[in-house]
């Protein structure tokens, strides 16, 4: 049984302000023998003022959710702050977030569904000393579940917003920023050792206390058209993501993207290489990153088209995405009565050229192990995903979603499964018809087909850590009564290895602040992404109850 359940208020607190709060608790109840109950609960309040704001949350996972196993458990207070303003100066106390420019060098950020939570908690300063001048300094500690890393981390933004001066921008509708950052992580060393093949001898690390990380950037708009350009460089260090190399990380971020009335267009491009930031650095998995990089890849919503999601390679890739919509007009060969939108997404990830570096002459362990030439690439595929969607309006009431997905997924990269690249064709058509005001029905049918694999020893002992099981199908089928009620049936089966089907029924019932939800059904093992970062999510099977209520 699984139970959600949202309040949210809002209360007039004298002359503090108002005060909001929220609570939140999701539950499952394990089927058959329902005898294993666990419970992810968070507890949020703010008060607001003129002057001041102040926050609180407090989490009980003591029993976490699958998937938040083991460093998540725990319960207490996992933020608070208070933050004052006056003119143009803004501080805040205790756990804050923030980003600099694209997240290159430093992001913190919460994401529930991920169990991702990477705030600083310490000190914040924002000034602005002068139109289109932004100017930021902080420092803290960085949260790692219910605990806080013992490095200290610092950092300094500033930005310029040109269009701010000149009265001419403006008019013609052009804004221009530059952007300098600097990041730093203060931590002690280690006693961490290696073997020296070449002398024969056990030797120590020398781990560098002060890591340091900037960041330059510039973003220019005119009408239609915007432009980014970023680079981000870090100082040597040795961690856990790198296996303790000394070797200097650097990134570069490129974005072009037009608009106008029926048509968008975007091209990026990124190289990063050894860009892993932890305020850890003995640090694995997904916590204690300071920065952020995103993923130049699609994040599909369709169920069969997210069973093999991209996690961004932080050691060294080279990404490339290009997105193309077209909306056809109404009454032309193309568009038809309604009109017709066509989307094309593709994006190719790979690895970068790393040549090693002979170490036989060196006297430190404070060298490089390999060298990376900026432009060449790697031999490596990582990720490829070739998509085309059509949205079509077939009459007064129907309208039909048909979507085509092209996907190379390197499992050995990317989640260390070892196995061949897996290459698959994904089939995807969504129906929505109203029939009438009252009622409407939608419906998806999808089919994944992927190349051949070979399953070893028993397969239903194997699958669980398998990425490739072959095809995949799945249908659904949604009945929405407006204003109150959804009824949704489901099922995603595995043609290929092991034919389990992953079968859901859910009914959702809304009244006035109230939403309930009541499923039952099984949900497959695998990984959950966001945004480049993936945890690893294992099978449920059990009763569903959702229930929300705002006043």
């Amino acid at each position: 049984m699984c139970i959600a359940v949202h309040s949210a208020a809002q209360i007039p607190f004298g002359d503090w302000g108002t005060l909001t709060g929220s609570f939140q608790s999701n539950n499952l109840l394990d089927a058959p023998k329902f005898n294993n109950f666990q419970d992810n609960s968070y507890f949020d309040f703010n008060l607001n003022s003129k002057y001041v704001v102040a926050g609180l949350r407090m989490e009980f996972l003591q029993f976490p959710l699958p998937g938040y196993e083991t460093d998540f458990a725990g319960y207490g207070i996992g933020n608070i702050f208070i933050s004052g303003k006056y003119k143009n100066a803004e501080l805040t106390l205790g756990n804050f977030y923030d980003q600099f420019g694209s997240g290159l060098i430093f992001r913190t950020y919460e994401e529930r569904s991920m169990g991702i939570d990477n705030s600083l908690f310490g000190a914040r300063l924002k000034f602005n000393p002068y139109k289109g001048i932004y100017l930021k300094a902080l420092g803290g500690k960085q949260r790692r579940y219910f605990e806080y890393n013992k490095s200290f981390v610092w950092g300094a933004d500033a930005e310029i917003n040109i269009e701010e001066w000149i009265n001419k921008f403006q008019n013609n509708n052009i804004y221009w920023s530059f952007g300098v950052s600097f990041v730093s992580r203060n931590e002690k060393e280690e006693n961490l050792f290696f073997f020296n093949q070449s002398a024969q001898t056990i030797e120590r690390l020398r781990l560098p206390q002060n890591v340091g990380a900037a960041d330059f950037r510039t973003r220019f708009q005119k009408g239609n058209i915007s432009v980014l350009a970023e680079y981000a460089l870090k100082s040597q260090d040795p961690s856990a993501d790198n296996g303790y190399i000394y070797h200097k990380g650097n990134a570069v971020l490129t974005s072009f993207s037009y608009s106008k009335k029926g048509m968008t267009a975007l091209l990026q491009a990124k190289r990063s290489d050894n860009m892993s930031f932890r305020s850890h650095r003995s640090m694995i998995g997904i916590s204690s990153f300071i920065n952020h990089l995103p993923a130049f890849a699609q994040q599909h919503t369709y169920a069969l088209a997210a069973i093999y999601p991209y996690a961004t390679q932080p050691m060294g890739e080279w990404a490339f995405q290009g997105d193309f919509s077209y909306n056809f007009p109404r009454k032309t060969a193309l568009g038809g009565k309604y009109g017709t939108l066509i989307r094309l997404n593709a994006s190719h990830i790979r690895s970068i050229e790393k040549n090693d570096i002979d170490s036989s002459n060196f006297v430190s362990n404070t060298n490089p192990e390999y060298a990376s030439s900026f432009f060449k690439m790697g031999k490596k595929l990582y990720y490829q995903d070739i998509n085309i969607t059509i949205d079509k309006k077939i009459n007064s009431k129907f309208k039909l979603t048909a979507m085509y997905i092209f996907q190379k997924y390197n499992p050995k990269a990317i989640v260390g499964d070892d196995e061949n690249i897996i290459t698959s064709h994904i089939f995807v058509a969504e129906g929505n018809y109203n029939i009438s005001r009252k009622y409407t029905l939608r419906t998806e049918l999808q089919y994944l087909l992927a190349s051949a694999y070979s399953p070893i020893g028993d397969i239903e002992q194997s699958t669980d850590h398998r990425s490739n099981q072959g095809d995949w199908a799945f249908a659904l089928v949604e009945l929405s009564v407006v204003p109150n009620l959804i009824i949704s049936l489901q099922d995603m089966w595995n043609v290929g290895a092991t034919k389990n089907h992953y079968y859901m029924a859910i009914g959702a019932y809304s009244y006035k602040s109230h939403r309930f939800e009541l499923g039952f059904g099984k949900t497959r093992a695998g990984y959950d992404c966001s945004g480049g970062v993936c945890r690893f999510v294992p099978q449920t099977y059990g009763l569903r109850l959702n229930y929300y209520y705002n006043f």
